[in-house]
C-alpha cells in the first residue's frame, strides 16, 4: 500500500483511477502516476512472480522509475535505468515488464515506452480497441537494454484503460480464459461512468 500513489486524480485535462485486485494479495502489479502542470506520467507494471519476493523486485524497479522521473529525464532513459537496477540485483533471474506514459496535455499527445505485458484499451467514440505499440523487453531481463519511445496521439473524450495480464490473461474456474471480446465489453459497459468508478 505504501508504494501505491493515490488511487483517483481529477483535473480539467483528465481523470485518472486505477486499483489492483485482489486488494490484500501480494503480487507484483503496480501502477504510478506523477502530474505537474503540462505533463501527467503513468506506469502500470508487473513483475514477476508473487509474495514478498515479487514485492521486493517492483519495489525496487518503482523506486528506480521515481528517482529516475525525480531527475528529469525522458522515458526512455528513465527504463533504462530502471533496467540497470534490476538488471544489477537479480541478473536477469527476475524481471519486470511496464508501460510507461508521459502525456503531454497541452499538446494532447503522449510519448510511450511498452517493456512487456501490460496492455492498453481505448474507447473512442463508441469503439472499443486494443492498442498496440512496438514490444520491448521488460527491465531487467538484459544488461544495459536500451528502450525507444514511441508517440501517441489522445483526443478529448478518449477513455484509456490500462490492464496488466492478471485482467487480459485470466481463466475462469472452468479454464475458459477471460478474452478480448469479454474485456471489449467490460469497457463498452462501464463508458458512461465516472473514471473513479470503471476500476
Amino acid at each position: 500500500w505504501q508504494l501505491l500513489p493515490g488511487r483517483s486524480c481529477s483535473r480539467p485535462e483528465y481523470e485518472l483511477a486505477a486499483q489492483l485486485e485482489p486488494a490484500y494479495a501480494i503480487f507484483g502489479d503496480n501502477f504510478d502516476w506523477s502530474a505537474t502542470a503540462d505533463h501527467l506520467m503513468l506506469y502500470v507494471t508487473n513483475g514477476m512472480g508473487e509474495g514478498i519476493e515479487a514485492s521486493l523486485l517492483t519495489n525496487l524497479a518503482i523506486n528506480a522509475l521515481r528517482n529516475a522521473r525525480r531527475a528529469g529525464i525522458s522515458i526512455a532513459d528513465q527504463a533504462a535505468l530502471a533496467d540497470q537496477a534490476v538488471y544489477a540485483h537479480y541478473q536477469g533471474r527476475c524481471y519486470l515488464s511496464v508501460l510507461m506514459f508521459d502525456f503531454d496535455l497541452a499538446a494532447g499527445r503522449a510519448s510511450v515506452v511498452d517493456a512487456g505485458s501490460p496492455e492498453l484499451w481505448r474507447l473512442r467514440g463508441g469503439t472499443v480497441e486494443r492498442v498496440s505499440f512496438d514490444a520491448q523487453l521488460p527491465l531487467g531481463m538484459f544488461e544495459e537494454t536500451d528502450y525507444v519511445v514511441q508517440d501517441f496521439d489522445v483526443e478529448p473524450g478518449d477513455r484509456l484503460v490500462f490492464v496488466s495480464d492478471g485482467v487480459h490473461a485470466v481463466t475462469s474456474p472452468k479454464g475458459e480464459a477471460y478474452g478480448e471480446a469479454a474485456l471489449a465489453r467490460a469497457i463498452h459497459s462501464t463508458r458512461l461512468l465516472p473514471a473513479a468508478e470503471v476500476p
